[in-house]
Parts: C-alpha cells; sequence; structure tokens
C-alpha cells in the first residue's frame, strides 16, 4: 500500500543561461523509469508511492543533474504522508477529467 503523495519541483541551474526545459524532462525520465504512479503538473510533480521510494528518487534525480554536469539544482518537495494509505486521485479525483 503506497502512504506518501511526494510533489517536487526540480529546479536545474545550467551553466551560461541554458533552458532548463530539458533538464526538467531528464528528471521527469527518471521519475517514469522510477514504476511509481506520478502526474506531471504544471509546476511540479506528484508522485505516489512509499516514504522511502519517494526519498530514493529525489537522490536519482539530483544524481542525475550531476551526471549532467548542472552546476547547481534546487528541489522544492513536499510530502503527504498516510500510514493508512493515499493515493493521488484521493487529492484530486473529484477534478479529474471522465
Amino acid at each position: 500500500m503506497h502512504d506518501t503523495l511526494m510533489s517536487i519541483q526540480i529546479i536545474p541551474k545550467p551553466a551560461n543561461g541554458e533552458d532548463v526545459i530539458p533538464y526538467v524532462d531528464e528528471a521527469i525520465k527518471i521519475i517514469d523509469q522510477s514504476g511509481l504512479k506520478y502526474r506531471v503538473g504544471a509546476l511540479e510533480t506528484t508522485v505516489q508511492g512509499e516514504m522511502s521510494e519517494c526519498l530514493i528518487l529525489i537522490q536519482k534525480l539530483h544524481d542525475r543533474m550531476v551526471e549532467l554536469e548542472v552546476p547547481s539544482t534546487i528541489s522544492q518537495v513536499k510530502f503527504y504522508h498516510v500510514p493508512e494509505g493515499i493515493s493521488i486521485e484521493t487529492l484530486t479525483g473529484k477534478y479529474d477529467e471522465n
């Protein structure tokens, strides 16, 4: 049972004023490869999983930015932890299009 929702906004600071979107796209690729359920939003991505999986994912995202030689990266992260279980749809289902 998934007990955590994590929203993450990763803000790479590439050298020479490069566009950040290719780096954000790479971060979303890492999230996709994690196998965790996720939803991309306009300013952040929400991930559903176990707390430990979410924490590991943050490390993988930052490791990938280092591999891409991004000089610095900021992440804004929020957690919603419910030991009995939680899903993205619990919070957003009423807004989803049918």
